[in-house]
């Protein structure tokens, strides 16, 4: 009854989901590419060839770079497999259309409406669903079920705030995650989450992201652009939040000296930082830039210039990273990141990459979407933990200050990362005990 109660309000949403997809198509236009896909339908032909069709859902940005990480194991163990991904998001989408390959079919997730979903199935026809870390809805996976498509879990997490809020509505959640196949968690206290919400298999096969490789071109680039700033220290607000920026500003630009010695004063003012600034949204791009200009600060993005940066670049106050997919080669530039999404009751972001690049970490108080991910770099040495952006602005300060911290930061977080690998090959095995035996069994 509750199911059948959120389908007639996920139909009758319809009209609100094409108002809220030009208003973001405004700004981002993949928004409006191939709208008709989100209800279902689909001109595209289900992937053709004999191997194993496996559909990959990653809503996301970052969703989408664990999928690929896991795409990479998929495709050394079946060759021939074929590809269906589907995306939530127009950053999404964009970084996917990297991952194909000849034969593989890109489209948007369906709407979570039984029509479109049934739809979908009806037309590909996949033989595994695997959804990334947090994706569960409850028509597509009761339709998927109805099917006979397996549907898992991959790379999940979920938090205490998450758990609670699907326990509120446990009478539709509940039975979604009771119907997943499996789920293989990122760490213990996941597993032990989704047991709780009712998923009936539940692995820990680790974090995927713990297996990306950082980008050797980028941080062959960042050593380039380091000498062309002739020894000017970096510091990073990584993947910012709206009103971070604001604060990261405010912090900068009047840091608190309080009770510090007239040389430490004196020695922080001739660092003199270049501050640069990654916004997690692409939407946001233009209105951080406008922000700092309007704080009297002198700013340069990114996207300005190609290979080298230019003298005002060089000269600036502030950069804005306003490109995607160069995250290796920001942390590798950068002397120290401070974590955006954790100065503010947003569950942080993904650490592991700056910690893979050898980047130091400033860390807020709020990591509970990662939260094993950041006490595991806390305890390594690799991160540290402020309470606030004031105190994350005066801990980058010390660590500009003394070489021989950031260096023993440098090398935890390249160990850190490197101890925490293999979650891509234990979940393509554990893929690979689903489909092998139905696979020998035709």
């Amino acid at each position: 009854m509750i199911r059948a109660l959120y389908s007639l309000v996920t139909w009758f949403a319809q009209p609100l989901l094409l108002t809220k997809l030009r208003r973001r198509g405004a700004a981002e236009p993949g928004y409006l590419h191939a709208v008709d896909e989100r209800f279902g339908r689909y001109t595209t032909a289900r992937p053709a060839g004999d191997g194993p069709l496996i559909w990959i859902h990653a809503v996301s940005l970052g969703e989408t770079r664990a999928a690929a990480i896991l795409l990479a194991a998929l495709r050394e163990r079946w060759p021939g497999m074929r590809l269906l991904l589907t995306h939530g998001t127009a950053t999404g989408r964009a970084e996917g259309a990297k991952l194909l390959r000849a034969g593989d079919v890109q489209v948007w997730q369906p709407w979570d409406s039984r029509g479109a979903v049934r739809r979908f199935l009806a037309h590909f026809r996949p033989d595994v669903g695997v959804l990334m870390e947090t994706e569960v809805w409850p028509n597509l996976i009761h339709e998927a079920a109805a099917c006979g498509v397996p549907m898992v879990l991959v790379n999940a997490r979920l938090s205490g705030k998450s758990l609670r809020g699907a326990q509120r509505a446990g009478g539709l959640l509940r039975p979604a995650y009771r119907a997943l196949t499996a789920a293989w968690a990122q760490t213990e206290a996941d597993a032990a989450r989704l047991a709780a919400i009712g998923v009936r298999h539940v692995g820990v096969l680790g974090n995927l992201k713990f297996d990306a490789r950082p980008d050797a071109a980028q941080q062959a680039r960042a050593e380039r652009w380091r000498a062309a700033l002739g020894g000017r220290p970096v510091v990073m607000l990584a993947s910012s939040r709206e009103g971070e920026e604001v604060e990261f500003i405010k912090c900068f630009k009047a840091p608190a000296l309080e009770g510090q010695a007239p040389e430490a004063i004196e020695k922080r003012a001739k660092l003199r930082p270049l501050w640069l600034i990654v916004p997690r949204h692409p939407q946001r791009f233009v209105d951080v830039a406008a922000t700092a200009r309007a704080a009297g600060l002198a700013v340069v993005q990114r996207s300005q210039w190609s290979e080298s940066p230019p003298p005002e670049a060089v000269t600036a106050d502030v950069w804005i990273g306003d490109t995607l997919g160069e995250m290796t080669l920001y942390y590798s530039l950068a002397e120290a990141a401070l974590l955006g999404g954790s100065f503010a009751p947003l569950g942080g972001q993904n650490l592991i990459e700056a910690a893979a690049c050898g980047c130091p970490i400033v860390m807020g108080p709020h990591t509970f979407n990662f939260a094993q991910a950041a006490e595991l770099a806390e305890a390594a040495g690799a991160a540290r933990r402020v309470v606030d952006l004031k105190q994350g602005v005066a801990c980058a300060h010390g660590l500009l200050a003394d070489a021989g911290a950031r260096r023993r930061m440098s090398r935890a977080g390249l160990a850190f990362a490197l101890e925490h690998q293999g979650a891509a090959e234990r979940s393509a095995d554990a893929l690979a005990a689903l489909l092998e035996p139905a696979n020998s069994a035709v």
